[in-house]
């Protein structure tokens, strides 16, 4: 044999890198005190019947926002040699903005030119939804999201659009309700080649018109 069980195990563990969130574990007893110190600060009674388990709510549901499994970045060969654009469309997010912790939801339309693998598809939402998994800013998502997908899986190029409505700037503020903000990354040949450029933003902007 050529290669070793430890040698292929090596192999595969290269093909499919583990996506995790590094981090201090949740600690959601210290969350809920102070959900209740800070609501207490704002002026809200806390001690009612109605109000009594908010605090407990409003940590878990930041804690649930702010958790997402970690997974295999899964991948194949790309036997028939598929040389067109891979594009997954609206894929559903929601995330919180880092300067507000309000949160901000929208649709991320995820593309690439295959090189020599491709992704499982589903890999491409579970994607999203783990950088949207923390305080963001929608440009930093959009990239992070374009270069995670491009280091791993080494296409000939890829292209990501997000659009999000984003509660900081719709509920406060300016108050901008119906409003929407539109981020790109584009990579390789999606972004150098004016034909491939053209063709993904053009389905793009179809899925952000017609939803």
């Amino acid at each position: 044999m050529t290669n070793s069980l430890s040698d292929r195990s090596a192999t595969v563990s290269k093909l499919r890198p583990r996506l995790s969130h590094a981090g201090a574990p949740v600690d959601l007893a210290a969350a809920e005190r102070a959900a209740a110190d800070f609501l207490v600060a704002l002026g809200i009674d806390v001690s009612s019947e109605a109000t009594e388990d908010t605090p407990r709510r409003m940590a878990h549901a930041f804690a649930e926002m702010l958790t997402v499994p970690e997974f295999d970045m899964t991948t194949f060969p790309n036997d028939q040699d598929y040389d067109e654009l891979v594009v997954v469309e609206g894929i559903e997010f929601r995330s919180l903005c880092e300067h507000h912790m309000l949160p901000f939801t929208g649709v991320a339309h995820v593309g690439y030119l295959p090189g020599e693998r491709i992704l499982g598809l589903s890999k491409l939402a579970r994607l999203v939804a783990f950088f949207a998994a923390r305080p963001q800013t929608q440009e930093r998502l959009t990239k992070q999201i374009a270069d995670e997908l491009n280091r791993n899986l080494a296409p000939k190029g890829v292209g990501v659009v997000v659009m999000a409505e984003h509660a900081c700037m719709s509920l406060r503020g300016a108050r901008a309700r119906n409003t929407h903000t539109v981020t790109s990354a584009l990579y390789g040949d999606v972004r150098e080649n004016p034909a491939l450029r053209a063709e993904f933003l053009s389905l793009t902007k179809n899925a952000r018109t017609n939803p």
